[in-house]
């Protein structure tokens, strides 16, 4: 009997015993059957008539087999070291695994040191993953029998009258698999940290508790993403908020929403000046509409039908129902038929920096990258069915330069497709998909299908952005919309002297100024560019005596429009230099008696290195150049 392997894109007829010799030599750790993935103990049920590929841990699919196996050896440590916990599911993730426990205390740091030793020495006592399908009754039976609750429930709602389960080296688990051979085969493993989750996301449910790890095929790919967590910790926004005062939340003003501290506000009004200029620039108007609408308006846009749990409850103004907006399309709407419109208005650009407001739930909430209310940089254009592919071309140059201009020259785009949920004909949603594939392909924009995810009105076209850790990041979003248009029975004068309908496009180029920030703050670690600082120089002086002169190149650097801070305080100028690096200032100019007496400055950059002498003509050269770069 020969067996066909698949080894990454080739096609080899072997015999059994070269088939296990090169499973041995490759370190495999599962297969894939006529494409499903199975054990490696499958192999003694093969005929002949299979394809089969070698499935190792250093790709996807192996990846997430060894991390699913690791979360069962983490719940075989904890039920070990507390047969009193309860177990429920322990999946693997995009970044790692975890698995939830039903335990009345938190674990805590100690814990999960206790948990990870436990888990090497199963690891070391190499347990066979054995797999075993049993009828659903006697699955009931047996996890009744072991008090896992939690596993009779799941069992409960499955239709299958079969079902699998996994046993290592005593503990049993209700699972589909595959797993790896053996507990031996995970290597390099890290318990991160614990969090509450509700059993099945329910809030109405019990809170549980989730262990969260990671595991990797090598200790040193393990050794590379710990640093990289290490980064992530060292630029998280939230940290880096409040150290430089950028922004804060408030528990009694409520959670999601932010107040923006003066250096926050400078550089919100600093990226909203530049938005706006660049908006006029392109042919857009600039709108300002209200926070609140009668509630009606919602019910004929379409939102109270399909985006209901994301709106907050209405409000009862004299006896008429109001609702905070949740979007800003149905003002634009109304804006557009303000006017008579004809062909010769279209294409019409509004834009407007209109904040929102959506209900997120307090456990998803996180620093500036998920709130309550926000302020997107939205913008809605009119349009032909014969200008909207240019249009889209238009939207998705002007969303590059933005992007760039901010230091963001690297994407995955993505087209959102239909979702399960919507409006319209079918006819409308290809044209309109169509369109976007077209000018994506026209712009040379390599791009992902992304099934189902489109919103109710319309696909759209999603641009994650990657920071400088390679981490992606949804901002960008364009979605063409034949629905609401004809909710709102909008037209225009046609060059037959007919009324024609318009097409809507929705876009936003950030996404929100929150969630923008969040991520710029992330991307640069706080150390924003010159042209961003809130601060941009700090002038500080070596001794009282120096103050005079301080004070006089402060002067100048003001007067020339740049942000800047004076320190004269009575501090060794070593202090005064750790607190603006501290601070992330670009630029320091440090004035002593030298600088006095030869006219020119002594300027150290944010990451600690030293210009030579300059003159202060020669420094502000200097500094508008980087600004008009905008670097």
């Amino acid at each position: 009997m020969s067996i066909k392997v698949k080894i990454k894109d080739s096609i080899f007829e072997l015999e059994p015993e070269e088939v296990k010799k090169l499973i041995k030599e490759n370190q495999a750790i599962a297969i894939k059957v006529n494409g499903q993935l199975k054990d490696l103990l499958f192999l003694s049920f093969l005929n002949g008539d299979e394809e089969i590929e070698i499935i190792t841990a250093d790709n996807e699919e192996g990846l997430e087999i060894l991390r699913h196996s690791t979360a069962h050896i983490m719940a075989h440590a904890v039920k070990d070291l507390f047969p009193e916990v309860k177990v429920t599911i322990g999946p693997a993730i995009e970044d790692g695994f975890y698995y939830d426990f039903d335990k009345d205390e938190p674990f805590t740091e100690e814990d999960l040191q206790k948990i990870e030793k436990r888990m090497q020495e199963i690891i070391r006592a190499k347990n066979p993953f054995t797999r075993k399908e049993i009828s659903k009754q006697e699955a009931i039976e047996l996890f009744e029998s072991l008090g896992e609750s939690y596993k009779v429930e799941i069992l409960s709602e499955i239709e299958d009258e079969k079902v699998s389960i996994y046993e290592e080296g005593g503990f049993i688990d209700l699972c589909r698999g595959p797993h790896v051979p053996h507990t031996g085969v995970v290597k390099a493993f890290k318990l991160l940290s614990v969090a509450g989750a509700y059993w099945r996301g329910d809030e109405k449910n019990k809170m549980l508790q989730r262990i969260y790890g990671i595991a990797f095929p090598t200790k040193e790919q393990l050794e590379s993403y710990l640093k990289f967590l290490e980064e992530v910790k060292k630029r998280d926004h939230r940290r880096l908020g409040k150290q430089l005062r950028l922004f804060e939340i408030s528990e009694e003003i409520g959670p999601g929403l932010i107040i923006w501290l003066p250096n926050g506000a400078l550089i919100r009004k600093i990226i909203e000046d530049f938005w706006k200029d660049e908006h006029i620039k392109a042919g857009y108007q600039l709108l300002y509409t209200p926070h609140i609408a009668k509630l009606e308006l919602w019910q004929k846009s379409g939102h109270l039908d399909f985006y209901r749990e994301n709106m907050y409850s209405p409000m009862e103004i004299d006896e008429v129902a109001y609702q905070l907006k949740p979007m800003n399309c149905p003002f634009h709407i109304q804006v557009y038929k303000s006017e008579l419109r004809s062909y010769r208005d279209l294409p019409l650009r509004f834009a407007e920096l209109g904040t929102v407001y959506r209900y997120e739930r307090s456990g998803v909430l996180h620093g500036l990258l998920r709130v309550r209310g926000f302020t997107q940089d939205d913008a809605h254009i009119f349009c032909t069915e014969e200008q909207l592919e240019e249009e889209i071309q238009k939207v998705l140059d002007f969303t590059v330069f933005i992007l760039s201009t901010f230091g963001f020259d690297n994407y995955e785009i993505y087209i959102s497709t239909r979702p399960e949920k919507y409006v319209g004909s079918l006819e409308n949603w290809e044209k309109a998909t169509g369109a976007l594939e077209q000018a994506l392909k026209k712009q040379n924009l390599p791009y992902q299908i992304d099934p189902g995810e489109g919103v109710f009105y319309g696909p759209k076209i999603d641009i994650k952005i990657k920071d400088v850790l390679n981490r992606a990041w949804q901002c960008s979003t364009i979605q063409v919309d034949f629905n609401i248009p004809e909710r709102f029975d909008i037209t225009y004068r046609g060059k037959d002297g007919k009324e024609h309908r318009p097409i809507m496009i929705h876009r936003a180029l950030m996404g929100s100024l929150e969630r923008f920030m969040g991520v710029l703050i992330e991307h640069y670690a706080g150390a924003f560019p010159l042209w961003l600082a809130p601060v941009q120089v700090e002038v500080m002086s070596i001794s009282e005596k120096h103050t005079d002169y301080a004070k006089q190149i402060y002067d100048k650097l003001v007067q020339k429009g740049f942000r800047v801070k004076l320190n004269i305080e009575n501090e060794k100028i070593g202090y005064k230099i750790r607190q603006a690096t501290l601070n992330k200032i670009p630029y320091m100019v440090i004035v002593g008696e030298k600088e006095m007496e030869s006219g020119r400055l002594t300027v150290r950059l944010q990451e600690g290195k030293n210009l030579e002498l300059i003159s202060i003509d020669e420094f502000l050269q200097q500094l508008f150049e980087r600004i008009q770069q905008r670097k």
